[in-house]
C-alpha cells in the first residue's frame, strides 16, 4: 500500500474516531451526577447477596463475570500473540553457536546505574511483591482486584531488572513456569465456571460458600475468580517483558554490538 493510500484510510479512521468521542463526550452526564439505576441497585444488594464489600469487584467478577472471562482470555491471547511473533529464530546450517557477537546468548547486558537507584530499587522489590499479592487476594474487600495486582506482582522483577540486568530477571523467570501459571491463571478462571454446571447451576454463578462479610476468605467465587486473574495478569506482562528483552538482546548481538 503507498503513502499516501495509507494516510487517506489513517485519516477516514480518526474522523471516524473522533466522531464517536464527541457524540459520546456530549452525552455524558453532569459531573458528579449519576443517571443510572442499576449502580445504586448494586451498591444496596452486593453486600447482601455476595458479601463482598468492593462492589466494583463483585460487578466485574460475579454480576457480569462472564463479560471478564472474555477479557481475561483477550490478554491471554494477546501474550501468546507476542510470544509467537517474538519466539527464537532457528539457528542457519552452518553457523557457530558460539560465535561472539553472532550468537544472541553471547552478548550480555550489564547494568550502569549508580549504586542508589540499585540500592532503592532492590529494596522495594519485595513490598511490590507482598502489595501485589493482597491486591490480587483482598480485592472483595478493598478497592484493587486480581488486574491491579497481577500488574504490582508483574513489576517485582521488572525492578530487579532495574537495578540489575537481563541476567539477574531471567534468573528469577523461570520461563516454562511463568507460561504455566499464565495458562492455568486464565484456564482456573474458567474452571471457576465449569464447576458450577457440575453443580447444576449457570456457569460462574457464585456456588462457594459466601462466608463471612469483611472476612478475607468471603464473597465465594469472587475472591477465587479475583486471584485466578492477578495470577494469569502477572504471568502475562512478565512474558511480554521477557519476550521483548530477549529481543533486544538477540538484536545486538546479530548487529556485534
Amino acid at each position: 500500500m503507498k503513502r499516501r493510500h495509507r494516510l487517506l484510510l489513517f485519516a477516514f479512521g480518526a474522523v471516524g474516531i473522533a466522531f464517536v468521542y464527541c457524540a459520546g463526550a456530549l452525552n455524558m452526564p453532569a459531573w458528579g451526577q449519576y443517571r443510572g439505576p442499576y449502580g445504586d441497585a448494586i451498591a444496596r444488594l452486593a453486600v447482601y447477596q455476595r458479601h463482598a464489600t468492593d462492589t466494583v469487584n463483585a460487578v466485574t467478577y460475579d454480576y457480569r463475570g462472564f463479560d471478564t472471562l472474555g477479557e481475561e482470555f483477550i490478554l491471554f491471547s494477546a501474550v501468546t500473540g507476542v510470544m509467537l511473533l517474538l519466539r527464537p529464530e532457528k539457528q542457519r546450517a552452518g553457523e557457530k553457536k558460539n560465535q561472539e557477537g553472532g550468537n544472541p546468548a553471547s552478548f550480555r547486558d550489564r547494568a550502569a546505574l549508580s549504586e542508589t537507584v540499585q540500592v532503592f530499587t532492590t529494596a522495594i522489590f519485595g513490598f511490590s511483591l507482598m502489595f501485589g499479592i493482597y491486591m490480587a487476594t483482598h480485592g472483595q474487600l478493598t478497592p484493587g482486584g486480581g488486574f491491579q495486582g497481577g500488574v504490582l506482582l508483574a513489576a517485582a522483577p521488572m525492578l530487579l531488572y532495574i537495578a540489575e540486568n537481563t541476567e539477574a530477571f531471567q534468573r528469577i523467570v523461570s520461563h516454562p513456569l511463568v507460561e504455566f501459571f499464565e495458562g492455568a491463571g486464565a484456564a482456573g478462571y474458567a474452571l471457576i465456571g465449569i464447576a458450577a454446571l457440575t453443580m447444576g447451576a449457570a456457569f460462574l454463578t457464585n456456588v462457594i460458600p459466601l462466608g463471612m462479610t469483611g472476612d478475607v476468605f468471603s464473597s465465594g467465587t469472587i475472591a477465587a475468580i479475583s486471584a485466578c486473574v492477578g495470577v494469569e495478569v502477572a504471568a502475562g506482562f512478565t512474558l511480554i517483558v521477557y519476550g521483548y528483552l530477549r529481543e533486544i538482546l538477540s538484536r545486538a548481538a546479530r548487529e556485534g554490538q
